[in-house]
């Protein structure tokens, strides 16, 4: 925001357009922490009404993959690190604390504990042997490592293997469908909570030289800094918010699933991120409340009546939700390289 301009020695207050600019994502906050209040109907957008346990839990949902997608873009989009290995913290958060109440019959406590340790040391082990290498290496390195934990977790009868894992201990306060509003709320602190963390970080002195290496690494090290502390911490931050991400997964789902531990949901956390604007103020967020909304209304449109009835050139393509989103994901990136968030630049010129 600009600062207050002076005339004659006197503060002038800045315009008012640049009060709103500071002030709307705390009104956007007060907005969605009041949804489950709001009796609104929305037919055909949700699958009931706004505060109804169905929309809810798909509001958390598209909350919460738009936390993943803001801690994946503080690595792409403000790093220039293209990892394939997010997915591998976020099980890692999800297995654990399911692990530790479930298996091992430890509190919550506890638990939260050891998934917060396991998401610090992780990160911090393997980025240093990942980090050693740069550019499409450190992609393939970083895929290396999610394969091998995808293949623990679908091998090992400790996490359930390629049937999951159900959380036995759910908390009283996230039990039953009563309680998807505590469900929802625990999305919505988990977004705040990433996107202020990843803001500071960012717009800190380390965020600084985070831009600076995505831009000119060599740059960097003629000014005697090193990019591979700088790029261990940011691998390190995103992975740790990634794993707290994997805690709220295990609770909102009930249980742990393999399908996060593929390279699918880390290639599904980079489209979010391209489809919003990668490196953007609130790109990646978007891309990741749109992406999760329309994966999951997407799909009960394909099993719907109203698809299996139309003819047969339209009932295909409608009838395969991954069919759309990469028709989708195409148009924005041929025709808005800069993401969704790219739409107010073109406004402005225009």
């Amino acid at each position: 925001m600009s600062a207050p301009s002076t005339v004659a020695g006197a503060q002038v207050p800045a315009p008012p357009r640049f009060r709103v600019r500071r002030w709307w994502p705390v009104v956007a906050l007060v907005l969605l922490a009041v949804v489950p209040y709001t009796t609104l109907p929305v037919p055909g957008v949700l699958p009931g009404g706004l505060n109804s346990p169905g929309s809810l839990q798909l509001l958390a949902l598209c909350l919460l993959f738009a936390g993943f997608a803001v801690t994946y873009d503080l690595l792409f989009g403000h790093t220039g690190l293209l990892s394939f290995g997010h997915a591998l913290y976020v099980a890692a958060g999800s297995y654990t604390a399911n692990v530790a109440v479930t298996k091992l019959h430890w509190g919550w406590g506890p638990a939260l504990a050891a998934a917060a340790g396991v998401g610090l040391l992780l990160p911090a082990v393997l980025g240093a042997v990942a980090l050693r290498v740069n550019g499409i290496a450190f992609a393939m390195v970083t895929l290396a490592f999610a394969q091998v934990g995808s293949i623990l977790v679908m091998s090992a009868h400790l996490t359930g293997g390629e049937e999951g894992l159900s959380l036995a201990n759910v908390p009283a306060l996230f039990a039953g469908v009563a309680n998807t509003v505590n469900l929802y709320w625990l999305a919505l602190a988990y977004l705040a909570v990433v996107v202020v963390l990843v803001r500071w970080a960012v717009e800190s002195e380390p965020g600084r030289v985070w831009r600076a290496i995505g831009d000119n690494e060599r740059r960097v090290t003629v000014l005697g800094l090193s990019p591979y502390r700088f790029r261990l911490l940011a691998y390190v931050l995103s992975a740790f918010l990634a794993t707290a991400g994997g805690v709220v997964h295990l609770l909102l789902l009930g249980g742990s699933t393999p399908q996060i531990t593929t390279s699918a949901f880390t290639v599904g956390l980079l489209v979010m991120t391209v489809l919003g604007g990668a490196g953007t103020r609130w790109g990646a967020l978007l891309g990741g409340v749109l992406y999760t909304y329309l994966d999951q209304r997407l799909s009960a449109l394909a099993g719907s009546g109203t698809v299996a009835g139309l003819p047969a050139p339209l009932r295909l393509p409608l009838s395969q939700p991954e069919f759309i989103l990469g028709a989708l994901f195409v148009v924005v990136v041929y025709f808005l390289p800069g993401g969704i968030a790219g739409l107010s630049r073109y406004r402005r010129r225009a």
